[in-house]
């Protein structure tokens, strides 16, 4: 079975840093493209960071300068990296690993989330 296990949310003051962990099983990151995105209680989730499978890197606007994607390929993690954090940053953070090829989807993996919260 294909699993996606997030970890590393919590509570932080705002300006504070946290880094969130998504570890894969029975597949590899390296095949498709790993999104971090993040859904605030009664809003839609949104793309927040991507690393591409040749590790290019793309970031929100609201990530940019502040938010930093990774990957360990011998652990098969990918990590966000969070500093700077502000009360809006506040969400639940789910890793997705997706691949589309002749315009379908062939695969779309989601973590079960974690909870970050920024509040002092």
């Amino acid at each position: 079975q294909v699993q996606l296990v997030e970890s590393g949310g919590g509570l932080v003051q705002p300006g504070g840093s946290l880094r969130l962990s998504c570890a894969a099983s029975g597949i590899t990151f390296s095949v498709g493209s790993v999104g971090w995105y993040r859904q605030p209680p009664g809003k839609q989730r949104d793309l927040v960071a991507t690393l591409t499978s040749d590790g290019g890197t793309d970031y929100a606007d609201s990530a940019k300068g502040r938010f930093t994607i990774s990957r360990d390929n011998a652990e098969n993690t990918v990590y966000l990296q969070m500093n700077s954090l502000k009360p809006e940053d506040t969400a639940v953070y789910y890793c997705n690993l997706k691949k589309t090829s002749w315009g379908r989807v062939r695969y779309d993996y989601w973590g079960q989330g974690t909870q970050v919260t920024v509040s002092s």
